[in-house]
C-alpha cells in the first residue's frame, strides 16, 4: 500500500491510484453512515471514535452530495438526512421507505415509549406492551390485524432498525427513534391518530397514510 503525500502534504494515499483525501477511518465512517440506516457509537466504538475526530471532513463529504450528518453525541448515534435549505433545489440523494399507517404508529409508540425513560441506557419493551398500545387501530378481524402489526415490527427490526431483539418477543428501542420523525410531524401525526381512534379506526391499517409518512432509509 502506497503511503505517498499528496502536492499539498495533506493526503496519503491507500493505493497507488487513489485520489481521495480522507483518511482511512474516515473513509470507513462515512461508508457506514452512507450504506445507513445509522451509526451506533454503542456497537461501533472505534468507528464513532473516528467520527468525532474527524467530523468536519465527513460532514464536507456528505455536503457534496446534499446530505446533512445528524449526530447525538449523549446517545451516540449519527445518520444523514437530505439537506434542509430554500436556498437551491436539493435533489434526493437516500433512499426512502415508505411507511404504513400501522408502520407510523407503530414508530409514534416506540418514540412515545422511549421519551417516557429519560436517563435510560437501555429500554427495553415487550411486544405485546407495543401491540396493546395500537389495538385503538383495529378495522377488521383481529387475525388479520396481528399480522399487520407482526410486518410492521418486522420493519421497525429488518428495514429502519429502530428496534433490537433482546429475546423472545422483546427488543431494545434504539435512540434514533427519536429522530425519523421530526417534532412537528409527530405534533401532527398525533391529533390526526387520536381522532381516528375516537372515531373508532377508519384506515386499514396496513395502506398507506392519506398523507404517507415517508423515512429516509
Amino acid at each position: 500500500m502506497s503511503t505517498d503525500a499528496g502536492l499539498d502534504g495533506s493526503h496519503r494515499r491507500l493505493w497507488n491510484t487513489d485520489t481521495g483525501t480522507l483518511t482511512e477511518p474516515s473513509r470507513r465512517v462515512l461508508l457506514e453512515i452512507l450504506k445507513g440506516p445509522y451509526l451506533s457509537g454503542r456497537k461501533k466504538p472505534q468507528l464513532w471514535a473516528a467520527l468525532l475526530a474527524d467530523e468536519a471532513a465527513v460532514r464536507s463529504r456528505l455536503h457534496d452530495l446534499f446530505l446533512d450528518l445528524v449526530l447525538d453525541r449523549t446517545d451516540e448515534v449519527a445518520f444523514t438526512r437530505k439537506v434542509r435549505t430554500q436556498e437551491v433545489d436539493v435533489p434526493q440523494a437516500l433512499r426512502s421507505e415508505r411507511l404504513t399507517f400501522i408502520d407510523t404508529a407503530m414508530l409514534l409508540v416506540l418514540r412515545q415509549l422511549l421519551l417516557a425513560a429519560p436517563g435510560e441506557q437501555r429500554v427495553i419493551v415487550g411486544q405485546d406492551d407495543v401491540y396493546e398500545r395500537l389495538m385503538v387501530y383495529r378495522d377488521g378481524d383481529e387475525t388479520t390485524f396481528r399480522r399487520n402489526l407482526n410486518s410492521a415490527w418486522g420493519r421497525m427490526r429488518d428495514r429502519l432498525r429502530v428496534i433490537h431483539a433482546v429475546g423472545e418477543d422483546r427488543a431494545e428501542i434504539s435512540p434514533v427513534v427519536r429522530f425519523i420523525v421530526d417534532e412537528d410531524r409527530v405534533a401532527a401525526l398525533t391529533a390526526s391518530y387520536r381522532d381516528l381512534a375516537a372515531r373508532g379506526g377508519t384506515v386499514a391499517p396496513d395502506s398507506p397514510e392519506p398523507d404517507p409518512e415517508e423515512t429516509e432509509r
